[in-house]
């Protein structure tokens, strides 16, 4: 029809499934410290554990392998209370994700790390910046934080790297080949959240236009990279 205008295809926001299974878990020389740490539970050197890494570094996915493992509940910094404590440790182990400079309340978090040494609970928490780098009211607390064993969780290696991207393509069912995946590594920034931006906008617009995701599609998007 003359004049008739084409809508444009929109790209639905649908949730994707990311495995945190142990078969699933990327191996590396960036994470082989925190996967050593998780496998050796409960030989742990402290009952309470952190482990610090920078966005997307496999954080979660390393804490719902020893939650499996450990039955341990999950709560976040953010959503402790003071109340809420005794009921998070009543397994004898929790994950508490997420913690950050100003995302928590002291007071619940002081409660949680005294009940945990008196009940001889695990912790295993996770940030993406070590507590000495918080500003603590609470003098107790700080050192209290600051004492906590580190774990570090390192930026990915290329080999790392390559994997990542085939896992994120594949945990949204995308089918990608060798000569995408050496294009988006040598076009995008190193790090696990660049990889994890680089296949949902490939992803999207891909659906968007009807395409199939390949190496002529990656390439326009990142034309001027």
């Amino acid at each position: 029809m003359a004049g008739s205008v084409h809508p444009r295809q929109l790209a639905l926001a649908l949730p994707h499934a990311e495995s945190l299974t142990r078969d699933d878990f990327l191996e590396g020389t960036a994470n082989e410290a925190g996967l050593a740490l998780i496998e050796s539970w409960p030989d742990w050197p402290n009952r309470i554990m952190l482990l610090v890494g920078p966005e997307g570094s496999g954080k979660s996915h390393l804490a719902a392998i020893w939650a499996e493992r450990a039955g341990a509940r999950s709560t976040s910094a953010h959503a402790l209370s003071a109340e809420s404590v005794p009921a998070d440790l009543a397994t004898g182990a929790l994950v508490v994700e997420d913690l950050n400079p100003h995302g928590f309340d002291e007071r619940a978090m002081f409660h949680l790390l005294n009940l945990a040494r008196q009940d001889e609970a695990f912790v295993l928490m996770t940030a993406r910046i070590p507590p000495s780098a918080f500003e603590i009211e609470l003098r107790d607390l700080r050192s209290r934080l600051r004492a906590v064993p580190t774990v570090s969780l390192l930026p990915p290696d290329d080999l790392l790297f390559r994997g990542l991207i085939v896992k994120y393509c594949t945990d949204r069912q995308m089918a990608v080949d060798e000569s995408l995946v050496s294009y988006l590594a040598s076009r995008i920034e190193r790090s696990y959240a660049a990889a994890r931006r680089a296949v949902e906008l490939l992803d999207t617009e891909a659906l968007r236009l009807g395409r199939p995701v390949t190496r002529a599609l990656a390439a326009e998007l990142w034309r001027n990279a």
